[in-house]
């Protein structure tokens, strides 16, 4: 790396999202409600993305771009559905 605060600030980064994948993954598992899973889960695959982003920048390959857009797509398509389920009680209609 070229710059030193580069690599400090992605260290620091990765070390804070996967704090936050850890308490999401607590919240996961015990949350009371399905609503908290829920937003649990959307928090859990939001912060893998971020992850990968900032491995991208890191290692400056594109790969890790094209997975993280693959996540948060289907991401959103899961949440969407998981949400339909938890409001009607079905997901198809």
């Amino acid at each position: 790396m070229t710059i030193p605060i580069l690599g400090y600030a992605i260290i620091i980064a990765l070390a804070l999202l996967a704090m936050a994948i850890a308490v999401a993954s607590l919240r996961l598992l015990l949350g009371p409600t399905s609503q908290d899973r829920l937003v649990a889960l959307d928090s859990i695959y939001v912060n893998v993305m971020l992850i990968l982003l900032i491995l991208g920048i890191r290692f400056g390959h594109h790969l890790y771009f094209e997975v993280a857009l693959l996540i948060a797509a289907l991401g959103f398509a899961g949440s969407a559905a998981l949400a339909k389920f938890l409001l009607r009680g079905e997901a198809i209609e």
